[in-house]
């Protein structure tokens, strides 16, 4: 695996850096062994030590993000969330025609129990009424949602507007 580690409001100490490789290190029996991976470690405010970890592979992305006080547990934590995602979702992220060369061979080849399938429960369908994305963020608030799906005035796709953290918003749109 190669990493990519960055700092945000922290410097990337030689012991962080360790850290991060060693624990994150621990994930390269899933992965071919030239996956890149991106590890964003940031501290906000003084109690929030933050990592991101993104491992892109063909056609999925693995990501997980962690917060607490102590960037040396949150650390630890994503690790756990990543070993996690792969094995409770490998059937759905490997696809073994298509997707198989970024794992690795003993990864595809295994078989990890399902215990929670996936079941859509509710389907909804609407209309599209064009609006700006500042509108779609307003009208989500009104339905007390963390996401809303709107077809965008300016450039006539389907759009998401979404919550994230400390009340800001995110915009989602179509790749040409």
């Amino acid at each position: 695996m190669r990493f990519a580690i960055a700092g945000k409001n922290i410097d990337v100490t030689p012991g962080l850096r360790t850290a991060v490789e060693e624990k994150i290190g621990k994930l390269e029996k899933y992965f071919a062994p030239d996956t890149e991976v991106d590890v964003t470690l940031s501290v906000e405010k003084k109690d929030r030590q933050k990592i991101e970890v993104t491992i892109p592979v063909k056609g999925s992305i693995i990501r997980s993000e962690q917060v607490t006080n102590d960037m040396y547990v949150s650390i630890d934590l994503v690790e756990e969330t990543i070993e996690k995602q792969m094995k409770k979702y490998k059937n759905k992220i490997v696809d073994r025609k298509q997707n198989s060369g970024s794992f690795a061979k003993e990864y595809v080849d295994r078989e990890y129990e399902e215990d929670d399938e996936i079941k859509i429960v509710k389907s909804k369908k609407f209309g599209f009424k064009p609006m700006y994305p500042e509108d779609a963020c307003v009208q989500m608030e009104l339905l007390g949602h963390n996401f809303y799906v709107f077809r965008n005035a300016e450039t006539d796709e389907v759009n998401v507007v979404y919550k994230r953290k400390g009340n800001t918003y995110g915009l989602i749109e179509p790749e040409n």
